[in-house]
């Protein structure tokens, strides 16, 4: 998703939009912004310029910036037309195909995908006329995402409500998804572990999750039929993703060894515990009770005992590592007979736990060694599937 063109029309919603603009443009792609007259008296083109470090274009006949035809040169090279809000008024011009202004001239001659986000009042969104413009453009291959559902800007309660934007957005990478892990039965773990002293105190690591959930919901966007196993965190998991549970390295053991027959490929991005205090107090240790020492027992090494079972499986395993980073995880990936390692240096800022973004390398089995920017975790997901998908 290199290039794409944001059609922002006439509705209140219209304010959410910069916000889009604004993750698409996080995420790496350049973002044309083209209004209707109507959605301008809603947001200042200069607020999308701003945003997007390109002029937002309302005009159908103002001057041009090269030799073609503002709509066709719009259109060159642009992988997406998304437009949100999307109002009852310009969904039915789309369906009826009139060209009276510039997004809609727009739609008629674009040959790439087409995302539209309705967003209006409940009473016209449930109108005959405006169910039967939204059923017409499904019909031509557009994509469509059902509002949401809560108080709208008129007062009502009811369906017609703009998404939010960061739910577009995953709408919008879920439509252009190249479908290459469908078929697939794929494992991914996430988030840490815990490992409890007491009812009240355990052993346990910052890890958010969000690097698993992350590529759960990005091999779900692929095609891919997902299990998520999951430590303990604050994450909601990803619609349509088969979520289990753990809290212990014993139970994520258990959890992933019940269902690694089924799988043909299984991303260990969990931190797990490598250890466990030998004993857990049943009850709450008084601060005067409390021992100046635990004694700790090894936890059962997962990724190694899957790579001893892995057969034609694929198996991709993450490293955090402080030192000697490379060589640790290529270490890694031949003492645990791996298919790729994914491993980030800790030192590096923006980079490991409890953060949005990282910076990693893959290893591969050969020793070749790709090196990647900072990223938010979102796209690396996708960056380790392009990766991961040359192995099927």
């Amino acid at each position: 998703m290199e290039k794409v063109i944001l059609g922002v029309t006439g509705g209140i919603a219209a304010y959410k939009s910069a916000e889009l603009a604004r993750i698409f443009v996080r995420n790496g792609a350049a973002v044309q912004v083209v209004m209707t007259p109507a959605a301008a008296e809603f947001v200042a083109p200069l607020t999308f310029q701003t945003l997007t470090e390109r002029p937002a274009f309302v005009e159908m006949y103002a001057e041009r910036s090269g030799d073609k035809i503002r709509h066709i040169e719009l259109l060159d090279n642009a992988d997406v037309l998304v437009i949100a809000p999307a109002t009852a008024n310009t969904i039915g011009k789309m369906a009826c195909g009139f060209a009276d202004n510039l997004l809609t001239t727009l739609y008629l001659a674009s040959d790439c995908p087409v995302v539209i986000i309705p967003s209006m009042n409940v009473n016209m969104y449930n109108h005959p006329a405006v169910r039967e413009n939204i059923d017409k453009l499904i019909r031509r291959g557009c994509f469509v995402m059902d509002p949401d559902q809560g108080e709208l800007a008129c007062g009502v309660y009811g369906s017609g409500r703009m998404p939010e934007p960061l739910d577009i957005y995953r709408f919008t990478r879920a439509a252009l998804a190249p479908g290459d892990y469908r078929g697939r039965k794929v494992i991914v773990t996430a988030g840490p572990t815990r490992e409890h002293l007491d009812p009240v105190r355990y052993l346990s690591n910052p890890s958010s999750g969000l690097m698993g959930y992350s590529l759960a919901r990005a091999l779900q966007e692929r095609g891919a039929e997902v299990t998520l196993i999951s430590g303990p965190t604050h994450l909601t998991a990803p619609a349509g993703v088969e979520t289990v549970a753990v809290t212990t390295a014993e139970e994520m053991y258990e959890a992933v060894l019940e269902r690694f027959d089924g799988c043909s490929m299984v991303f260990k991005a969990a931190a797990v515990s490598d250890f466990r205090p030998l004993e857990t107090k049943e009850h709450k240790v008084k601060k005067g009770e409390a021992a100046y020492s635990v004694e700790l027992a090894l936890n059962r090494d997962i990724l190694y005992e899957l790579g001893q079972k892995k057969g034609s499986r694929i198996l991709v395993g993450f490293a955090a590592e402080t030192e000697d980073v490379e060589q640790n995880a290529a270490g890694k990936l031949q003492r645990k007979n791996l298919d790729l390692v994914i491993v980030n240096n800790l030192n590096e800022p923006g980079a490991g736990f409890a953060v949005s973004t990282n910076m990693v390398s893959i290893i591969d089995r050969s020793g070749e060694v790709e090196k990647l920017p900072l990223m938010d975790k979102e796209q690396l997901a996708h960056h380790i599937l392009d990766r991961a998908v040359r192995l099927l």
